[in-house]
């Protein structure tokens, strides 16, 4: 069973986006995401001020297994990227939803929120990858 929560929208690229409400939100890889690249080697962040488009590459993973790239959901301004990640990427192991966040994007369209997927959407998605 996998974890997604309820409160989250997703992308098919498996990233997560936790709307804070403001005109911000709060970008992180899912639990099924993490879970598939094994431990987490190395995180490489956006910069803030950075100005992202959704669905473009912005960041990278790096585990035992492989790298991997990690795309805007939405489009704006980075905000605030989690430092913590540069010396403990394996956080993202650890707590995907909490803790592992990545970055904070200041939207410019907050419209796309509605393109991103619910949690049975995303379950519906991850399923199909498995199947």
């Amino acid at each position: 069973m996998n974890n997604i929560p309820t409160d989250l929208k997703y992308a098919k690229s498996h990233e997560w986006v936790r709307d804070e409400g403001d005109g911000t939100v709060v970008v992180g890889i899912t639990d099924h995401a993490q879970v598939q690249l094994g431990d987490l080697v190395f995180v490489e962040l956006p910069e803030v001020g950075e100005s992202l488009v959704a669905g473009s590459e912005c960041a990278v993973v790096e585990s035992v297994k492989a790298a991997s790239d990690i795309y805007s959901p939405v489009s704006g301004e980075v905000l605030v990227v989690n430092e913590a990640l540069g010396d403990a990427p394996e956080i993202v192991n650890q707590d995907a939803y909490g803790a592992g966040w990545l970055f904070s994007v200041k939207m410019s369209d907050p419209a796309d929120l509605e393109e991103l997927m619910d949690a049975d959407e995303y379950a519906g998605i991850i399923d199909s990858d498995e199947h």
